[in-house]
């Protein structure tokens, strides 16, 4: 696949907006990565300046071009404040897989955005871009994102032992998966 289209119309609920980046987005995005939980299950770096999240954040269009990654912003549907970050990325297009990948703003936890946010992108990957399996992989100790995947319909699968790498340590992850027949 070449450029990976936005969803349209976007996806959206009463509660939540699935939208592209934008500049007004650097502020919010890098107070929330500073919290402790998204670098320590996330590829985000710990210590994440401004600067860096600015490069991360540039790469992610060329990404969507090349059909390597959708980068969407997670917004308050009424009020557009920045609440998180969702993605599908880890394309094998011959297989049609992917994967969804996201963190949330410690102000947007415990309010049920994250399962919002991945019914309504998983859905469209699924019916829209006609992904046979999308895969959702959690750290073993990430009990609220395992919670996300079976509230949303994800089928846990296992354990993927010593599956990533990240800050200099080799990491076990909770592979989930979600089908076109999954859907209800």
């Amino acid at each position: 696949m070449t450029e990976l289209p936005f969803p349209d119309p976007p996806l959206a609920d009463d509660t939540i907006r699935l939208r592209p980046w934008s500049e007004a987005d650097v502020d919010a995005a890098f107070r929330a990565t500073q919290d402790a939980l998204i670098p320590r299950f996330t590829h985000v770096p710990e210590r994440q300046t401004e600067e860096d999240l600015r490069r991360f954040l540039d790469a992610r269009e060329p990404a969507r071009k090349a059909g390597e990654a959708l980068p969407l912003a997670i917004a308050g549907a009424q009020t557009d404040e920045l609440l998180g970050s969702i993605s599908l990325l880890r394309f094998e297009w011959p297989e049609r897989r992917g994967e969804i990948g996201y963190w949330l703003a410690p102000w947007a936890r415990g309010r049920g955005v994250a399962t919002r946010a991945v019914r309504l992108l998983s859905r469209w990957a699924l019916v829209e871009l006609g992904l046979a399996r999308l895969a959702l992989h959690a750290d073993t100790d990430n009990q609220a994102s395992q919670r996300v995947a079976e509230r949303c319909g994800f089928t846990r699968e296992g354990l993927l032992r010593s599956f990533e790498e990240r800050k200099g340590r080799r990491h076990d992850v909770v592979v989930f998966s979600l089908v076109p027949a999954d859907l209800s």
